[in-house]
């Protein structure tokens, strides 16, 4: 069992974070903010896919006062991305936005932190303070190793934000490099109580973004460290969200949607279990069902692990036992397979 860090409790449009909140799955439009129309209609798709919380880019004005609009009609809570102009973090807090994500040493000095802070501290909206291991202030000493930079980074922004008197903060230290990322981490859990937003940045296309951002994200969220997560991939949001819940749901800390279990096949095989698989999965996409589904090959674990699912098979010569809730319910014969299978997930209560 995990025992997870407990950390400062937040509340990001009425979405809880930190304390004894679960892991909250995190997602970023990837639409031109200022189509109004194009961003909450991916909006609604992360929320589909079981999204939390969206962060949003804001590089103009005119992306501060499209998200004005974005913001009536969304129905999750929405973080705005700042950087540069602290006006923009001005704009968005005065239109209702439910949390930033901002750098406060790149949004010109302390007297413009101050104007922010003061404004998020009068209507109660989190900061994310985000350290990125790209674009690490200059002044840090260079022969540090880059996981102390990006804690000492983090540190100074932290320090100067509390000293305005506001503690409504979440934290993150992300980097390609997975080590660092995880020593990060490591470092920033064992000096603050503050949330932490956890990512690989810039992890790439799938697969190697998935096995890249998994390589990163388990071994923190296994030692208790995470209260947030954003799988980052150059692909649609969505498949950011479901690969979220895909490293929630293998460490036991989130439960949805179906879990697929499949052998990999060798020359005891005598079912096409490749195939059999890939439709079941089909059918699966975006079920909202909790079940865990075994598709089995052959007669060494296959009736162990599909007794052990909610709905399995056991493939044999040409034919397949099917097991519903731990018990056999008939042997059908291989061309059945996909057909009866189906049809006892579709019966499965959920």
């Amino acid at each position: 069992m995990i025992n997870r860090r407990k950390t400062k409790s937040i509340s990001i449009g009425g979405v809880m974070v930190g304390g004894n909140a679960p892991v909250v799955v995190q997602s970023m439009t990837k639409t031109d903010t200022r189509d109004v129309k194009a961003t909450l209609r991916q909006i609604d798709q992360l929320q589909d896919a079981g999204c939390e919380i969206v962060r949003v880019a804001v590089p103009d004005l005119e992306a501060a006062m499209a998200l004005a609009e974005i913001k009536k009609s969304a129905r999750l809570p929405l973080i705005a991305d700042i950087h540069f102009d602290y006006r923009l973090a001005l704009e968005v807090i005065k239109n209702g936005i439910d949390g930033l994500r901002l750098n406060p040493g790149n949004i010109g000095g302390r007297e413009n932190v101050t104007r922010v802070v003061k404004a998020a501290r009068e209507k109660q909206i989190p900061i994310r303070i985000g350290v990125n291991a790209g674009s690490l202030p200059v002044d840090i000493d260079k022969s540090l190793p880059t996981a102390d930079r990006m804690v000492t980074a983090l540190m100074r922004e932290i320090e100067l934000v509390e000293s305005l008197g506001f503690d409504l903060i979440k934290a993150s230290l992300k980097a390609f490099d997975v080590p660092t990322t995880i020593e990060a981490y490591r470092k920033a859990s064992a000096i603050i109580d503050y949330p932490l937003h956890l990512g690989i940045t810039e992890a790439g296309i799938p697969p190697e973004g998935v096995i890249r951002s998994t390589a990163g994200l388990a071994p923190l969220l296994y030692e208790g460290i995470g209260d947030t997560i954003r799988v980052s991939l150059t692909a649609p949001p969505a498949e950011e969200v479901e690969t979220a819940y895909e490293i929630l749901k293998s460490l036991n800390l989130r439960n949805r949607g179906p879990v697929l279990i499949s052998c990999p096949t060798c020359g005891r095989t005598e079912i096409d279990v490749r195939s059999i698989t890939g439709q079941v999965r089909q059918h699966l996409a975006g079920c909202p069902k909790v079940l865990k589904v075994a598709v089995m090959g052959c007669v060494v674990n296959g009736p162990g692990e599909a007794r052990d699912a909610d709905i399995g098979i056991a493939g044999g010569k040409g034919k397949a036992v099917l097991f519903s809730r731990g018990q056999k319910i008939k042997t059908i014969d291989e061309a059945d397979i996909v057909t009866e299978l189906l049809a006892e997930i579709d019966r499965f209560p959920g």
